[in-house]
């Protein structure tokens, strides 16, 4: 058992892309550049193309990073991410490398925010709890005669001097910040 053992460790590269290293990566990795730690994330990021995993799949896992993690804190992060997954569609294995280790540590080194994540799970566990009130009349799209009858559309207005005095949450619902909220939990 332990000559099984100490071959394991010195297999050359200790990954499938199916199972359960392939995951056990993805989550260090992603966990690295959420705890900023950009050496391990480059790190986790070579062990991964090493090993043979699909650039695309850790490209969308930037994407993801880049939203959740990042979000708000360095608003250059989403782009640059969805850049990352669409040079590695272009130029494919192995010169994408480049761009993913550039996409990871930028990630890593960004300032992060759950600012806008956490509003999303926010207004989630809103909707879970059951509160749906109908939209307001007054940002309803009127389309017809009846539905201008029916209030539709009434007290709106284009006039960017004057949109931000409008309410645009359902009565039942103002004064909820979902942005400012509790903190999300997850």
């Amino acid at each position: 058992l332990n000559q099984v053992k100490e071959a394991a460790q010195r297999s050359h590269v200790l990954y499938d892309r199916t199972g359960d290293q392939h995951y056990f990566m993805a989550s260090a990795l992603q966990k690295s550049i959420r705890g900023s730690d950009d050496n391990a994330a480059l790190y986790w990021l070579g062990r991964m193309l090493k090993g043979g995993e699909d650039p695309t799949f850790i490209a969308r896992r930037l994407v993801r990073c880049a939203s959740e993690d990042i979000g708000l804190g360095d608003p250059t992060a989403m782009p640059l991410a969805v850049a990352a997954f669409q040079g590695c569609q272009l130029i494919g294995k192995p010169e994408c490398d480049v761009l993913l280790a550039q996409a990871t540590v930028h990630l890593a080194r960004a300032p992060k925010s759950h600012e806008v994540y956490g509003g999303l799970l926010n207004v989630y566990q809103s909707i879970e709890e059951g509160e749906l009130p109908p939209v307001p009349l007054h940002l309803r799209n009127s389309t017809s005669k009846i539905t201008d009858k029916l209030g539709w559309g009434k007290g709106y207005t284009h006039d960017l001097s004057k949109v931000q005095s409008l309410t645009y949450l359902p009565e039942e619902l103002q004064g909820v910040n979902f942005l400012k909220g509790q903190v999300m939990s997850q």
